[in-house]
């Protein structure tokens, strides 16, 4: 099945806050390895933290009317970004996983119709971001195929396909269960990066 953008996004926009709200979370978890990784290696960072908030998002989506307090939650997130001064390729891809999950909070805060879009290409900027830095490639024009054939690619446009056609269909708790597993991929990050040593 070949990946077409335009269709991809114009799906994704027409999903109700819900189910992108859904789809966004399951590409959060699938991010969190890359930040656990961060987090385990240069010891800034509070992985248990990340976690926490995208526990109650899931709670959220299972439970309608769930009290909880998403800003206050947004507050606790901005503490768990890598330091500024960190320009690391590991920082940014953990900065991915903590701006991810912000704009997730985003919609649960109000209004934040990008933000959906914004996840999406957050999770394939951080995949091509990983190609370009293990292929070496200086060509613009090969790296560009590079990129588009790459498994890590294809494997990341056919998670956030089937991420997305979960989404479309009947979202009971089961589902939402099931979309999570997905998402967290047996502990596998969209880079094939597993945290867990």
């Amino acid at each position: 099945m070949s990946h077409s953008s335009g269709g991809f996004f114009q799906r994704l926009q027409a999903l109700s806050p819900r189910r992108q709200q859904a789809f966004m979370a399951a590409l959060c978890e699938r991010l969190l390895p890359n930040y656990a990784l961060y987090a385990e290696t240069t010891g800034h960072g509070e992985v248990k933290g990340l976690y926490a908030v995208l526990d109650l998002v899931w709670e959220r989506l299972a439970v309608k009317d769930a009290r909880i307090d998403f800003d206050r939650q947004a507050e606790k997130l901005a503490a768990l970004e890598p330091p500024a001064e960190d320009d690391s390729f590991g920082a940014r891809r953990a900065l991915e996983a903590v701006v991810a999950v912000s704009a997730l909070l985003d919609t649960l805060r109000g209004e934040a119709p990008e933000a959906v879009l914004e996840v999406s290409r957050a999770s394939k900027g951080g995949v091509r971001a990983f190609i370009e830095l293990t292929e070496g490639e200086e060509d613009a024009t090969r790296l560009g195929e590079l990129v588009r054939r790459h498994p890590l690619m294809e494997d990341e446009n056919a998670f956030q396909d089937a991420v997305l056609e979960a989404v479309e269909g009947h979202l009971d708790r089961e589902a939402l269960k099931a979309l999570r597993r997905l998402g967290r991929n047996e502990g596998v990050s969209n880079l094939g990066l597993n945290a867990e040593a």
